[in-house]
């Protein structure tokens, strides 16, 4: 079964030199229907204005990473790491004991497009730790390449959790088949395009839970570019019991 979630039915958040869409409950917006799935917590579509960003912030026990769309996007953060994220680029964040950061737009002429997402560790108060890894287009053209897993697969970011993050891009007849382990959830967001997933349609900025499937299989992209986490079976709210 698939529950869609369509763009326009997520939270909005206009602060003029940021504009923000939550997937799930988030700040000040909050749904009670929508808060996270299994492990994965938010999906932040976030657009951000030249030359402007997040300020110095703290997180903690948390797994936080970036995928960047459009422009370049500014890290800084109390580990000594700095970095500038661009188009290919997974950032994973591991907020552990705690970590502040820093966000902003790199450049000052274009804004920045990017997914910034939370999934809730396996363990808290895990020391603190910086990942970055290129994936080329080519490596997503037409399939779905493993870009965060718990073991760091195939040249993955090593997650710390029980959770898969793939990543795709399909256009015309390309298309792609993945096998889901029994019991398992999964969940798909269309970060840009559309593409058609076990024969329904997701446009941009649609989501889809993901439950009692055995596998999903991806056709018909137009200019598509999609995530895909495959998570444990659990519902959210056993996270915090």
């Amino acid at each position: 079964m698939l529950e869609i979630r369509h763009a326009n039915q997520r939270g909005r958040a206009e602060h003029g030199w940021l504009s923000s869409r939550h997937t799930f409950s988030f700040a000040n917006y909050h749904d009670p229907k929508q808060n996270g799935f299994s492990d994965l917590l938010v999906i932040n579509d976030d657009r951000v204005a030249p030359a402007q960003g997040f300020g110095k912030h703290p997180h903690r026990d948390m797994e936080i990473f970036s995928y960047v769309l459009d422009g370049a996007l500014e890290h800084k953060d109390t580990m000594g790491t700095g970095s500038v994220i661009v188009p290919g680029d997974v950032q994973l964040m591991s907020a552990g004991t705690g970590v502040a950061h820093s966000e902003y737009n790199h450049s000052k002429s274009e804004p920045v497009h990017f997914l910034q997402i939370w999934i809730a560790p396996a363990q808290q108060g895990t020391k603190p730790r910086y990942q970055q890894q290129h994936f080329d287009a080519a490596d997503k053209r037409g399939v779905l390449r493993l870009v965060l897993s718990p073991d760091g697969a195939h040249g993955s970011l090593q997650l710390q959790q029980d959770a898969r993050v793939y990543a795709g891009l399909f256009d015309g007849e390309e298309t792609a088949r993945l096998e889901l382990a029994k019991d398992r959830y999964a969940y798909v967001q269309v970060a840009r395009g559309s593409v058609t997933v076990n024969g329904v349609e997701l446009g941009e900025g649609d989501g889809a839970r993901v439950q009692g499937e055995e596998a999903l299989t991806f056709t018909q992209g137009r200019d598509a570019e999609v995530l895909v986490f495959d998570l444990r079976n659990i519902e959210t709210s056993a996270l915090w019991a």
